[in-house]
């Protein structure tokens, strides 16, 4: 069996072209940088994953897809290799995506790309939300302290 599940960041925009032919098809690619679970000093916290989507997953990237936003991506891992100009064999590995979907709300993926990119978004006046500094970063708000005890799937 072939099949990998990756959550990650996209590293920059989708690279996308369409092929050639009568009927000419999506492919598009990017790289997901995918934190690591355990780290270790001196190693990196990440690994960057390349990705190819083609037809519609294809166009959906192309659409939707900018750098920063964070996304999960179900496939199948495919290797390959190729001579290049110089001569040398190089090996690929690429994830070639079967099912893509948005790991995040739309406001979180703002805030994740502002910072991504080093920019401070322009917030407005937020005086009448709720303080969103005690909230976490993932965009979903934490549940109240005794609230468990209430709950009818307890």
């Amino acid at each position: 069996m072939n099949k990998v599940i990756l959550m990650g960041r996209l590293t920059r925009d989708p690279m996308v072209r369409y092929s050639q032919g009568e009927k000419p098809m999506a492919v598009a690619r990017y790289t997901l940088a995918v934190d690591r679970r355990f780290k270790r000093e001196g190693e990196p916290t990440a690994d960057f994953i390349s990705c190819v989507a083609f037809g519609k997953q294809g166009e959906f990237a192309e659409k939707y897809l900018r750098k920063g936003t964070k996304i999960a991506v179900s496939g199948r891992i495919q290797t390959g290799s190729y001579t290049n100009r110089d001569g040398v064999k190089v090996y690929t590995t690429d994830v070639i995506v079967e099912d893509q979907e948005f790991a995040e709300s739309k406001a979180a993926s703002d805030r994740s790309r502002a910072s991504f990119s080093m920019e401070e978004p322009d917030m407005g006046d937020r005086s009448a939300e709720p303080d969103m500094a005690k909230a976490p970063s993932d965009g979903f708000m934490n549940v109240p302290d005794g609230l468990e005890e209430n709950l009818p799937f307890n």
